[in-house]
């Protein structure tokens, strides 16, 4: 019997879990019958941990003391987290989160427990393996941090997943053999990811990915309950009086996806009268607008990736839960120039892709190969501070990139590698990931040799390995734990950025490129010419084509600087073959 592996999609409303069972994939109910588990943790003042529904009816009496939302703080710091999470945040000494005295990944991790409970009570057997996913655009903290917390589960994660891939695995399973392009739009609880794949012959590759962590449901819910405060006139609600709001709210938005209108009503409140505040579609529409044009701008930036149109896709494929919205589904189809596919379970489709992906693990499916990408760039900084991109954004990964690298200096006695992530042309301008020091005997400019090799393994977590040629020895370090501490807005804006100021950039790179070899260069012509073997023609024409690089250099220009060190270089190749000529018989002399 193969070993079982669970597929679970731990999410940031609703979570779920499947595994393959006789060659087929299936979700499992808990003892009610529920295929989908609240991701909801109740911590007891005196200690008592329930996770799932239980957590959920605890909510009424206990609102201060039931955590949701956990997924959004993953692998994040302190500081980064907004005010409107539904709990209290405290910092801790490592700048890390805790939400009622526990980190994101402990009360994941409880969520996980429950799931892994359901499996095993349903299967009659202990299951120690899993998959579970991710949004596409997590980046390397909080893919590590979900990592982390399925093992504080007691499971062993074989592989983190991307959500929309696994929703393209779920679609695609009784379509193998065709080849077709599909966009997944998953929209839920508090991700949104938009995800192109082109599937043929049980192969799966990501053409591309673009999308935003901290986009979802949760950010609907807040603008609904800050109209319902403008309406009623009170002032922000906070404390464990919010869960309650929250909850009505999200309460309201899922009536508003199949009625006209919903009241929105608090009969009882702590510190005033209570509230009944009627919400029509229309309004609500209104308000997610802007919400909901955000994702497209992810959508038209993927596409732009792919260099697809919408004509070149075969379905756009819906799942999360936030896609049930009317609004949504038609602004998707006004994007995409057709009605898109709701075949797929919006709260369901991930884990049962997920599930698929633990069964071709396991072998108790027939094998599927899935590619998929890295989002952003990545690189080191080089002399200069230039950016040297090793591995550039939307490369199918698992993948490796290597290059050698040399000493910038005579008598340097080591290399600082700064591993980037970013689409600029300088370092700066890129965000870094990691760094550390690969140290070599000393040597003259030129001669030592460090090879940096870049590894980002299935789970889309990169290792760096660097080795000193010479003596063979390998620094290795992990960046799974590596935070960069920016939002994805701000991914957004480095992406558009980079369009934006790329003849800009370009042009900085090339003068610093033509910068450094002058000033390579302009040294070594003067020592040749002290060698006195130019001729008369060639010293007024080096000479010449020295000035004239000096020039451009004082004047900053690009490409003037550019074809000015080509010329003096061009200028200097006869006299270059003479010095080396010269130097082969001095040492050809003094064997003799």
């Amino acid at each position: 019997m193969n070993d079982l592996i669970l597929g679970i999609d731990l999410g940031t409303t609703h979570s779920a879990v499947g595994v393959v069972d006789s060659g087929f994939p299936i979700l499992l109910a808990d003892a009610d019958g529920r295929r989908i588990t609240p991701s909801a943790v109740y911590l007891g003042a005196d200690g008592t941990v329930e996770a799932g529904s239980r957590a959920l009816r605890r909510r009424t009496l206990e609102p201060g003391r039931v955590v949701t939302s956990i997924k959004r703080l993953m692998g994040r710091r302190a500081a980064e987290v907004e005010d409107d999470f539904p709990l209290p945040v405290e910092a801790g000494g490592d700048g890390l989160p805790r939400v009622l005295g526990k980190t994101p990944e402990e009360i994941s991790a409880e969520i996980l427990i429950e799931l892994k409970r359901v499996a095993e009570w349903r299967m009659e057997t202990p299951i120690h393996k899993a998959v579970i996913t991710v949004p596409a655009y997590f980046n390397d903290a909080q893919r590590a941090a979900t990592k982390r917390a399925g093992e504080m589960a007691g499971l062993e994660v074989l592989r983190i997943l991307n959500e929309p891939t696994a929703a393209a695995l779920a679609y695609g399973l009784d379509k193998l053999g065709e080849r077709s392009r599909v966009a997944v739009y998953d929209l839920g609880g508090g991700t949104f990811d938009l995800s192109i794949l082109e599937m043929q012959d049980g192969v799966f590759q990501v053409l591309a990915t673009h999308g935003d962590t901290r986009l979802g449901g949760d950010d609907l819910d807040a603008l609904i309950l800050h109209r319902i405060e403008e309406r009623a006139g009170i002032d922000r609600v906070s404390g464990t009086e919010r869960v309650r709001f929250i909850e009505e709210a999200e309460r309201v938005k899922r009536l508003l996806s199949e009625s006209e209108e919903a009241v929105f009503r608090i009969p009882f409140r702590e510190n005033g009268p209570g509230i009944e505040e009627t919400l029509t579609r229309a309004e609500l529409e209104a308000l997610a607008a802007p919400w909901i044009q955000r994702s497209i701008r992810h959508c038209r930036q993927a596409m732009a990736d792919a260099a697809l149109k919408p004509a070149d896709l075969d379905a756009v494929v819906l799942v999360g839960g936030s896609t049930r919205i009317p609004a949504v589904r038609r602004e998707v189809a006004r994007f995409f120039e057709r009605e898109p596919d709701v075949s797929q379970h919006p709260d369901e489709a991930i884990a049962l892709g997920a599930t698929i992906q633990g069964g071709v693990m396991s072998g108790a499916l027939r094998k599927m190969v899935l590619l998929d990408v890295t989002p952003l760039s990545l690189g080191i900084e080089t002399f200069g501070g230039l950016m040297n991109v090793l591995i550039p954004r939307n490369t199918t990964i698992p993948c490796k990139a290597g290059e050698m690298f040399t000493n910038a200096a005579d008598g340097q006695k080591a290399m600082k590698v700064r591993v980037l992530q970013g689409e600029r042309e300088m370092a700066r301008d890129n965000w870094e990931l990691g760094g550390f020091e690969v140290a070599f005997e000393a040597s003259p400019k030129g001669r030592a040799r460090v090879g940096v090799q870049f590894r980002i393994d299935e789970n889309g977590i990169l290792e760096v390995l660097a080795r000193d040629v010479a003596t063979g020895m390998d620094t290795v370090v992990k960046l799974g734990n590596a935070a960069v501490n920016v939002d994805d807005e701000a991914v957004e804006n480095m992406v558009s950025e980079s369009v934006e100021h790329a003849f800009e950039d370009m042009a900085e790179r090339v003068f610093t490129e033509a910068r450094l070899k002058a000033e390579e260069l302009l040294p070594a012509v003067e020592t040749a010419l002290a060698a006195g073997l130019a001729t008369d023609a060639e010293r007024v024409e080096i000479e010449s084509a020295a000035a004239a690089v000096r020039a451009a250099l004082a004047s900053g220009a690009a490409n003037p600087l550019k074809a000015a060190v080509q010329k003096l270089d061009q200028a200097t190749e006869a006299l270059a073959a003479r010095l080396v000529e010269q130097a082969m018989d001095e040492a050809l002399e003094r064997r003799l």
